[in-house]
């Protein structure tokens, strides 16, 4: 623990994510109690190969010889260390999902807000008039940090004026050739490469 500044058994249990329980048997020698992962956490904390913490802290015989360990246990070893492995991909891998389903549904959920508000605002904000003026920055930056921290970005700003493109573009009124200017009314987005909504737009 000294040797990677690691100054007591509380922050060795924070440190590695496991309960203090678990380090006391680790203390008592008592490794053959412990489960799998903790050991798997502990040891890349305590920067010490799982081979030889297992030999350290067991009370059971785990070596033919006391130079080398067994080829069975060095397999066992690897084997554990693979699973562990792939048990962490398969947890990132579903937390991953998970963030993206509740994306999907909180901007189904959110639909009406983020086509609808941008065009409210710079309504708001052309007259100031308005008393809801003094609405627009409450709303406006909390939507714009989740927006940002979710990966979504605006194809165009309200009022930009720009090539029409039936894949980005929806005409609200007249018709449009692609590339010919039409001006945006209701904002669209991106998320990454995916497209979520296309820009409301009308002819210039």
């Amino acid at each position: 623990m000294q040797q990677v500044g690691i100054s007591n058994f509380k922050a060795l249990s924070r440190a590695a994510g496991v309960s203090e329980r678990q380090l006391l048997r680790l203390r008592q020698g008592k490794l053959e109690q412990m489960r799998v992962d903790v050991l798997l956490k502990l040891s890349p904390v305590l920067q010490m190969p799982l081979s030889e913490l297992i030999t350290t802290f067991s009370r059971v015989e785990l070596f033919q010889e006391k130079t080398a360990p067994t080829q069975e246990l060095l397999q066992e070893i690897t084997d554990l260390r693979r699973e562990y492995d792939r048990s962490q991909l398969q947890l990132e891998q579903q937390r991953e999902i998970v963030l993206q389903e509740l994306q999907q549904s909180s901007l189904q959920l959110l639909e009406s807000l983020l086509l609808q508000w941008p065009t409210a605002a710079q309504k708001a904000q052309e007259n100031p008039q308005l008393t809801a003026v003094k609405i627009v920055p409450l709303v406006q930056k909390p939507l714009e940090k989740l927006l940002q921290a979710w990966g979504v970005e605006a194809i165009a700003p309200v009022g930009a004026e720009l090539p029409y493109d039936p894949q980005l573009h929806q005409l609200m009124e007249g018709t449009a050739q692609p590339g010919e200017t039409v001006k945006v009314r209701y904002i669209g987005y991106f998320q990454g490469e995916k497209l979520l909504y296309r820009a409301k737009v009308s002819p210039v």
